[in-house]
């Protein structure tokens, strides 16, 4: 990344706390992109896969607290969000909805970075942690495999997305909806189509899964130790 440690997004309507956050962290080696509201934020987001965003909760329009319900189950971008002093409420209501961490303003920006490198140290540990071994399978997402007793299947990028999300929360049922929202897909046929080619990969018996079963009338959910 052009030898710059990451790439963020700082999303606040604040033409001064804008330009401050980004004159600091440009000075601690990170590039930055900023958006003035939530609806350029989604434009940029679309086109810019970024590593971390800096989300103000109070903006006119879209709020920061609707751009994380709306988007955050798409992005799997780790979140901070900057809120006003005493808005206890809403830091919660933040946390619940999928933010990663919160600032309180006014803050130090050295704080901030402290924050950021904090974050993403620990998603790059779990992006470390991309192979998963379970019995005689062995999943590997960097490299797109499945390797089932010593015979390689490769993955899609979507099944690759689906099965992050599965092996991130194992036992947790994920709905149709659930999972059409991770691939932007709405037809239920299609992901149960996508299912079963993954239980083809991952089962020895796939009429018959152990790991990958479905919830009747909930869902899928992947059990793994």
């Amino acid at each position: 990344m052009n030898n710059f440690e990451a790439h963020i997004l700082v999303v606040d309507d604040d033409d001064g706390i804008r330009d401050l956050v980004k004159k600091y962290l440009n000075e601690n080696n990170f590039l930055v992109t900023t958006s003035e509201n939530a609806e350029d934020a989604f434009k940029k987001i679309k086109i810019i896969k970024f590593d971390l965003i800096v989300l103000d909760i109070m903006m006119p329009g879209k709020s920061g607290l609707e751009f994380i319900k709306d988007y955050k189950r798409k992005l799997e971008t780790p979140i901070i969000l900057l809120t006003a002093k005493g808005q206890p409420d809403e830091r919660v209501e933040g946390l619940e909805v999928g933010a990663d961490d919160y600032l309180p303003k006014p803050f130090d920006p050295k704080e901030l970075v402290l924050r950021i490198k904090n974050i993403l140290n620990k998603t790059q540990k779990n992006d470390q942690k991309k192979i998963i071994e379970f019995e005689n399978i062995k999943i590997d997402l960097n490299k797109q495999l499945i390797i089932k007793s010593n015979v390689e299947f490769k993955i899609n990028n979507t099944e690759k997305i689906i099965l992050k999300k599965m092996i991130n929360s194992p036992g947790k049922t994920f709905s149709r909806e659930d999972i059409g929202s991770l691939i932007n897909l709405d037809k239920e046929r299609s992901i149960d189509v996508i299912i079963t080619r993954l239980r083809k990969k991952i089962e020895k018996d796939p009429k018959n899964p152990k790991f990958l079963q479905t919830i009747r009338g909930a869902g899928y959910v992947l059990w793994i130790k």
